[in-house]
This record gives C-alpha cells, sequence and structure tokens, in this order.
C-alpha cells in the first residue's frame, strides 16, 4: 500500500517507492537565525533528510530566507492561522509549506497558497490533527475519532484536487497509537498520495519513542508510509532523529551507521556489561558504515546467537572473545575487550574491509570458547546437529519400512549360473541335449 504518487522537497523525493525520509523540528526560535542553523546542521549531522520549523511571527519569516540559504537539508515552513505567512514563505524559498486547512481561515485562504505554491513549484504539506479537526466533524471525534481524522483528511485531499493540485503529502496525526495506526491504514487504502507519519505529543524521550516505535513501526511494517517524524518532549531535535533511524533500521528499511546487538544478560553475566555496551555504543558513532557489532554476556551460547555479526565480543569473569561473522579471532583479558573490538574494527578498514585473521590467536580463542561452552546448553550449533542427526534417523526408518512393506522383502535374485562376481565364467557347461 506504498504511495503511487511522488513529490519533492528540494532534492528529497517522498512516496511513489522512495525511501522512507526522516524529518524533525526545531525547537529554536526560528528568528533566532544562529542557534535556528546550528540546531539544524545537528540534525542534519544525525541523519535527518528535512527539516521543519515553525513560522508563527512575521519577524520568523523575515529570517526564512537567510535559513533556507545556509540550510544543509530542505526547510519546511510550518504554518498555522496566517495565510499570508504561508505566501511569505513561499517568497523566501521554502521548499515545502506545512498547512493545516482546519485553522488557516477557510478554503478561500488555502486556495491563495495554493495557486503561490503552484508556481513556485512547492509542494504542500495537508496536515490533520486530532487537536485541530474542522468545526463540523468535532463531534463526530468523540464518538469515532478514527473516521473522524479520515474525513477531515479526505475533506483537504477534495479541497486539493478541486484546485487542481496534487504536488501534496498528507499527514493524520493522533495522541492515541491505536486511532494513529487505523485511521492510516484506512486512508492509505483511499489515496494515492504520500504519507507523512507521526504520533503527535508523543511524550519524553522514553514513553515518546515507545509510542512512536509501536505506531509507526506497524504502519511502516504494512507498508504505510513515506516520511516520519518523532515528536519528542526534548529540546535535543537530534534525539529525535535517532529514534526514527533506529524504527527504520530495526525494520531493514534503511541502513545508517552501525547496528548494536546486545544481549539482554541473565544470572550467566560474570562482568560488567552495561559499562561495555554503553562505551560499544558510544565508540560505535565514530563510524558510518552500517556494521553490526554484537555484546554477548556470557559463552553459554558461543557466538552462534550472533553469528552474522560483522564483529563482535562474548565475554566471562576473567577473559573474553572477539569474533568476526562467527569466526573466533582472539582471546583477551575482560578490561580490554573493548579496546580490542575496535582495534579489529580499525584492522578491517585499513584492510580493505577484509578481516585479519592470526591463526595461532583464533584457535586459542576457540579453545576458550570450548572450554567455556555449557555442554548441556542448547546452542544454535546443538540444534541444528540434532536436527540434521533426526532427520538422517527418519530417513533411514522410512527407508526400511519401505524394505519391510516389499513383496519380494529379503528376496536376492540372481542369473542362472552366475558366479559370485557376477559373471557366468568358469560356470560348468549344461549338458548336451
Amino acid at each position: 500500500m506504498a504511495s503511487e504518487r511522488q513529490i519533492h522537497v528540494g532534492g528529497v523525493p517522498i512516496g511513489g517507492g522512495a525511501p522512507v525520509v526522516v524529518q524533525t523540528m526545531t525547537k529554536t526560535e526560528t528568528a533566532d537565525i544562529a542557534a535556528t542553523l546550528a540546531q539544524i546542521r545537528r540534525v542534519a549531522e544525525a541523519g535527518a533528510d528535512v527539516v521543519r520549523c515553525a513560522v508563527p511571527r512575521e519577524k520568523d519569516v523575515d529570517a526564512l530566507a537567510t535559513i533556507v540559504a545556509q540550510s544543509p537539508i530542505p526547510v519546511i515552513a510550518d504554518i498555522h492561522f496566517n495565510h499570508t505567512l504561508a505566501l511569505k514563505a513561499i517568497d523566501a524559498g521554502a521548499h515545502c509549506i506545512r498547512l493545516n486547512p482546519g485553522n488557516i481561515g477557510g478554503p478561500d485562504k488555502v486556495a491563495e497558497v495554493v495557486a503561490k505554491a503552484k508556481l513556485a513549484g512547492v509542494p504542500i504539506r495537508v496536515g490533520v490533527n486530532s487537536g485541530s479537526l474542522p468545526e463540523n466533524l468535532r463531534e463526530l471525534e468523540f464518538t469515532n475519532p478514527v473516521e473522524a481524522l479520515v474525513a477531515a483528511a479526505l475533506q483537504f485531499v477534495e479541497l486539493m484536487e478541486s484546485l487542481e493540485f496534487d504536488n501534496f503529502k498528507v499527514s493524520m496525526k493522533s495522541t492515541s497509537v491505536p486511532n494513529t495506526i487505523a485511521s492510516n491504514r484506512l486512508l492509505a487504502e483511499k489515496i494515492p498520495y504520500p504519507l507523512h507519519l507521526g504520533i503527535t505529543e508523543a511524550g519524553t524521550k522514553w514513553s515518546g519513542s515507545i509510542k512512536s516505535a509501536v505506531g509507526l513501526g506497524t504502519l511502516l511494517a504494512d507498508g504505510i508510509g513515506d516520511t516520519i517524524r518523532i515528536s519528542l518532549s526534548t529540546f535535543h531535535a537530534e534525539e529525535e532523529v535517532k529514534v526514527a533511524w533506529e524504527i527504520l533500521k530495526a525494520l531493514r528499511l534503511r541502513r545508517r551507521g552501525p547496528d548494536l546487538i546486545a544481549c539482554p544478560t541473565c544470572g550467566r553475566l560474570q562482568f560488567d556489561m552495561d559499562t561495555v555496551v554503553a562505551e560499544v555504543e558510544r565508540r560505535l558513532e565514530a563510524y558510518e558504515d552500517p556494521i553490526e557489532v554484537s555484546v554477548l554476556g556470557c559463552a553459554v551460547n558461543g557466538i552462534g546467537e550472533a553469528r552474522h555479526a560483522d564483529f563482535g565480543i562474548t565475554g566471562a569473569k576473567d577473559a573474553g572473545m572477539i569474533y568476526a561473522k562467527g569466526q573466533p579471532l582472539k582471546k583477551v583479558p575482560t578490561d580490554r575487550l573493548v579496546d580490542e573490538l575496535f582495534a579489529e574494527i580499525d584492522r578491517y578498514y585499513a584492510a580493505g574491509k577484509r578481516v585479519l585473521v592470526d591463526e595461532r590467536a583464533s584457535a586459542e580463542a576457540a579453545r576458550w570458547l570450548s572450554e567455556n561452552e555449557d555442554d548441556t546448553a542448547v546452542t544454535p550449533e546443538r540444534l541444528a546437529a540434532a536436527e540434521r542427526a533426526a532427520a538422517e534417523t527418519e530417513a533411514a526408518q522410512a527407508a526400511a519400512a519401505r524394505e519391510a512393506e516389499s513383496p519380494v522383502a529379503g528376496r536376492r535374485f540372481q542369473r542362472p549360473g552366475a558366479t559370485a562376481g557376477g559373471d557366468a565364467a568358469g560356470a560348468a557347461e549344461p549338458a548336451a541335449a
């Protein structure tokens, strides 16, 4: 159910099969040009593809031209209530205008903005929010909030189409995760335009990230959604970008930077894994390549659970092991696990993305692993071996059963006069007639 239509915000394609676009919103006063540009640069570095700036006053739209000119990524002007600010934002070079037709002053004022956007080739994001629905749908919101959201979105789509304007995307947000999921699923079946996803006013970094991951992750897994924004109560917009990327990486929709895999720990843990994982995560921020790095808290399961990882460590009380793609590399003291891990990663890149293996060190690490494994643990390797053995036994039993059921079971036929070697040579000559 991916959108059929595609628009472009600056040079960024949205919809029509393009990768899901990550956006965020600046937390600064837009009129403070220096602070706003500094935050835009931070979110761009964190991975934002586009950024939105609130434009509630004349001084904000006055600053917009400078911000657009110096921003490393396309800028969307967020407009509410005052349609003249939208007109001025287009003149200032905004790459996209965010409008909520429900609070901008009526269809005539929307038509003015659309006409100017058409001439400038600027797309519009039509935003529907559960907190600002048109007046005619506010009663319905209390009885059927999902139907109210979809009805509002369809009204705005019809308005855009009546103005012969199709260079737009639609967002439909709610503070309710189930309502956001249900309404976007329904809308995706009804319109071909790109969809922007978000859980509005999601909450703190902790609760908001979880709500967003559940709501947006569900829709994205269904193939719904072309651009996303995580709405968190934080002044650090780059945190929203990081959460968005983790959602996309978890669904394998996009890749950016390393992917850290870490076991949840249990009573078998024999070293300070919390500190190790935090240090690995911090140091991985310096790498841009999308490699997978695993941290396992013990040697019970060996490296089977993270055999696919590009690099990893598994530890015990006094020593641990560095491995790459399931192959042991070296045994090291526990207190040097992180340093040695990154030494191997750096050697890998220095060698042109080739794992360098010291056979002696690798053999020592493999011995250490075998000595520390639990002989009774059901590891992936042992499970696979058990499944192979069971399959072989089943095949042998089936063959025996077929033999027993044969009408000639137990019989062995031999040509008359044939020798044990299958050759008639040397056999007694038949008697003369």
